[in-house]
């Protein structure tokens, strides 16, 4: 695709939209400017969280740097000046909603989310009241739902269909239609009593834009709901008494924020970074103050109270409002360097930067609609597309040429080693994701059963997608930008004749050379033992092979306080942690460049081991045993984190069988496993490391990642056990089982490759490339996997455990699959 002739196009169809032509900046003058960092990196998450500019962080570190601001809630001339930008943040916050002050007021939260939980804590609920929302809103917005239930009240999704965009003189009632989904009820014994209607309270609730699809919906909701409930619930019990009406305007602000002059929402909630990228931990919620009065908040601290007696039951609220609900003090310095935020979007004007971005948001809704494989069938799937107005993002799965689904992890994994930065999974909006990918209920539990959580890597489960894939833009997205996106797209998924042979699973396969080679000799050339999961190994001429693998093999595992299992992909600087068994004394040895004494651990003392627990991992049940504080102190220390050493007690370690009979994640359920993630062995082989340098070298990308040499990669940075020697590349891909000195291994396949592989510790620091998977990408793919190596299964067909040892020399002696 001719980048010149297609922007030529491009501005033929948008340019009166495109680029902030006639704002003191245009779009190049931006980017050139304020982004520079993004000259490597195409950004595409700004639904997630957009970007900060140069100018604004430099001016928020040169107000604090000249500033002296003090906590609020004193009389200070420092104090005073916090007090003073704090009033002037909730002026520019009001100005932005084009709301009056005398009709609302700014409450300071850490963010969206917390906004949402301060209307859901404090709403007047009874058991006569509803809590009414959209199908596609945020599990942030969901969450409302458990005070509701919790105080007696209903709570129901409702699916809105609205017609074409309303005109002035057309009544907004007439041009939408409402579905109820099933009524929720926390107890059946608590029905909606008969009664006094006025003194109940409803909640209804909305995004101004759907996160998953990017559909805006109609802000003439808010009129519709309070005035017109009766007629568009058809009458139902739950219609009764007074509707409150809450927009969650955390992805819609940055381009269309509620007119809360023409839409009189009673509350609205967003977050700063979704507007101009600092600061986090920031939001705010937008009250009618009509609204707040009704509002019921138990508890009161510092800064909240005008007066309190600590040994008398007595308190007197302040009576501001923004006084009355913000709970201690405020983030006084962050709130500070909002104004500096909201230069930039005043002097684009958030009219223009919607502009802006639904142009190039469109432009790649039409370039990916028209994708098609060389049979004729549609690549890809996008969603939302019959909204009458859609925002600027893009959510789309796609499918090869046979009808079957490309994973969205596939397409994430790929887009990283591109240099393109988007989101996949359902995005917190499990409404919108079961609605816009036909997920049943049946579909969602069956998911749950299988294992599948939120941000997991089940992206295909019973044939259908889990999540999808969004591409979002902020108000510095280029042409460019998009463009790369498409040829991203084109490249990587869409079968033609010129990229067959790369992008079809067929590709994966023994190479014709290897089969008429296939009397050729193989041998073992090296065993690697990895005591402790994602730390560095010890090389052995000779080691003892037991029911579980190599003896000690991933025996030991490090996790986090929060009970995460710690590996490389998120601490790399374990490949500093070094290991060495001595099976003579009987010991374990561990070594860090962070910690001046070497760690000895007795294989058979339990004098360090503090206690026994049972836990779940990778769909394996293991019986687990934990050291004392001396130890965690150490490995903490190692990776510069708390985390706790377990060791696999081996015994009790057994397959964790979902219930609907699937094995999940690991690849060897049959077999004992000590914390492996798929099974007990990866071989790979000289010659397939040899041909992968080679094309490597060949690699201009690979040249540019590491400073303009090209990066050759040795064995031990794919963690394999056995190295084999002699024969083709790639030969062992077609192994089905194989003897090694006369001890049998089943092959359970290829091994998939993630961006560990890419982890370079080098001069004592951990440096991160796109290479050697980038290349292997490119022809290693096979059903969104991208393979290298075989993993193996030993084939113990003695009932006990006996003295078998694997030794480097010994002749491995394959299976061959020739089909």
């Amino acid at each position: 695709m001719n980048t010149e002739s297609e922007k030529e196009q491009f501005l033929k169809e948008f340019g009166s939209d495109y680029g902030y032509a006639n704002a003191p900046k245009n779009i190049d003058e931006i980017r050139a400017t304020e982004f520079k960092r993004l000259n490597d990196t195409v950004y595409l998450d700004h639904a997630g969280a957009t970007l900060y500019s140069e100018s604004q962080m430099e001016a928020v570190f040169k107000d604090l740097n000249s500033t002296v601001y003090g906590n609020p809630h004193s009389q200070s001339s420092c104090s005073l000046a916090s007090e003073d930008i704090v009033e002037k943040a909730r002026q520019q916050v009001l100005s932005f909603f084009n709301a009056s002050p005398r009709e609302y007021s700014c409450i300071f939260t850490s963010g969206a989310t917390a906004a949402l939980k301060l209307v859901g804590e404090t709403f007047p609920w009874s058991s006569n009241s509803s809590f009414m929302y959209t199908m596609e809103n945020h599990n942030s917005v969901l969450g409302i739902r458990e005070y509701a239930l919790s105080k007696g009240a209903a709570a129901f999704a409702v699916d809105i269909e609205e017609g074409t965009h309303l005109g002035e003189s057309e009544s907004p009632k007439s041009n939408l239609k409402l579905t109820q989904r099933h009524i929720q009820r926390r107890s059946e014994g608590r029905v909606a009593k008969e009664g006094m209607p006025g003194n109940t309270y409803n909640l209804f609730a909305f995004p101004s834009e759907c996160n998953f699809s990017g559909r805006k919906f109609d802000p003439n909701l808010v009129k519709i709901i309070k005035e017109g409930s009766e007629r568009i619930l058809e009458s139902s019990q739950y219609c009764r008494g007074s509707w409150l009406v809450l927009i969650d305007a955390a992805k819609g602000c940055a381009t269309n924020p509620p007119d809360l002059s023409k839409f009189k929402a009673d509350f609205v909630v967003f977050s700063f970074y979704k507007l101009f990228g600092y600061p986090t931990g920031l939001g705010a919620l937008i009250i009618r103050n009509d609204a707040a009065k009704l509002m019921k908040k138990t508890y009161f601290s510092g800064g909240t109270v005008a007066a309190a007696i600590a040994d008398v039951d007595f308190f007197k609220r302040r009576e501001g409002v923004d006084e009355f609900f913000e709970d201690g003090t405020i983030s006084f310095l962050s709130i500070a360097a909002i104004q500096h935020g909201f230069k930039i979007i005043n002097m684009l004007t958030t009219s223009l930067i919607s502009r802006h971005t639904t142009s190039i948001a469109a432009y790649v809704r039409n370039k990916l609609l028209a994708l098609k494989h060389e049979n004729g069938e549609f690549v890809c799937m996008l969603y939302g597309l019959l909204s009458s107005e859609m925002g600027p993002m893009v959510s789309f799965n796609m499918k090869r040429p046979d009808g079957t689904w490309y994973g969205y992890r596939e397409v994430e994994k790929l887009a990283t080693l591109s240099g393109i930065q988007l989101r996949t999974g359902c995005f917190c909006n499990p409404g919108a994701c079961a609605k816009y990918l036909g997920l049943s209920h049946l579909d969602l539990l069956s998911n749950i059963e299988a294992g599948h959580v939120c941000w997991d890597d089940r992206d295909i489960l019973h044939g259908k997608p889990t999540g999808a894939v969004r591409v979002s833009f902020g108000y510095m997205s280029t042409f460019e930008d998009a463009m790369k996106l498409v040829n991203f797209v084109e490249n990587n998924f869409v079968i033609s004749s010129s990229n067959r042979c790369a992008l079809q699973p067929s590709s994966i396969s023994l190479p014709i050379e290897g089969i008429a080679k296939a009397a050729a000799r193989h041998f073992l050339s090296s065993i690697t033992v990895y005591p402790i999961k994602s730390c560095a190994g010890f090389s052995v001429d000779q080691w003892p092979l037991t029911s579980t693998g190599l003896l000690h093999d991933r025996e030991w595992i490090l996790k986090s306080t929060t009970g995460e299992i710690l590996t490389q992909k998120k601490v790399p600087e374990m490949c500093y942690i070094s290991t060495l068994i001595d099976l003579n004394l009987g010991k374990l040895f561990v070594e860090s460049p962070r910690c001046k004494e070497k760690l000895q651990i007795e294989l058979t003392s339990n004098s360090l081991v503090a206690g026994r627990d049972e836990m779940d991992i990778q769909n394996h049940r293991y019986e687990v045993r934990s050291y004392n504080n001396e130890v965690d102190i150490w490995f903490s220390r190692a990776i510069d984190r708390p985390c706790t050493l377990l060791r696999n007690s081996g015994s009790q370690s057994h397959s964790c069988i979902n219930k609907n009979g699937s094995p999940g994640m690991c690849r060897d359920v049959g077999a004992r496993l000590n914390f492996v993630n798929e099974a007990q062995f990866l071989l790979i082989s000289e010659e397939s490391i040899a041909d992968l340098n080679s094309r490597l070298k060949s690699n201009l990308d690979g040249r540019r990642s590491n400073g303009g040499q090209a990066v050759q990669v040795g064995a031990m940075r794919f963690r394999p056990n056995l190295v084999a020697s002699g024969g083709e590349p790639y030969a062992e891909d077609g192994w089905n089982n194989l003897n090694i000195g006369g001890k049998y291994f089943m092959s359970l396949g290829g091994c998939n490759r993630c961006q560990m592989i890419n982890i370079n510790p080098e001069a004592g620091e951990v440096q991160r490339f796109s290479e050697p998977l980038a290349t292997l990408a490119g022809y290693r793919r096979a059903k969104g996997k991208i393979m290298f190596g075989i993993l193996l299964r030993y084939e113990n067909n003695t009932k006990t455990e006996s003295d078998t040892w694997i030794r480097v020399g010994e002749e491995i002696v394959p299976n061959i699959d020739r089909h």
